[in-house]
């Protein structure tokens, strides 16, 4: 199941675990999903570029507005660091 998700879409760790676990996504427990996680071969840095490309497709954002909103807990939960990268890869 994870695998399949980032196959369709772009998601942070955090963001992936809840993802397996809530109720909405596939109903995991805690410890499948970290399992899970732990156990497929997924660079965090380009994900978080995908999806700020993703972004960028439909949306204005300036630097600091896109790493806010790919690293905050109400965004997609990308560590700061992630952010970051993933904007210095992306044209604004």
């Amino acid at each position: 199941s994870a695998k399949q998700y980032l196959d369709t879409q772009a998601f942070s760790e955090k963001g992936l675990k809840h993802q397996l676990t809530s109720d909405a996504g596939s109903k995991f427990t805690d410890e499948q999903a970290e399992y899970a996680i732990k156990h497929i071969d997924v660079d965090w840095n380009e994900q978080a570029v995908k999806s700020a490309k993703n972004y960028l497709d439909t949306m204005s954002f300036s630097r600091d507005e896109l790493i806010q909103q790919l690293s905050s807990d109400s965004g997609d939960g990308f560590t700061r660091e992630q952010a970051e990268y993933a904007v210095d890869k992306v044209r604004l």
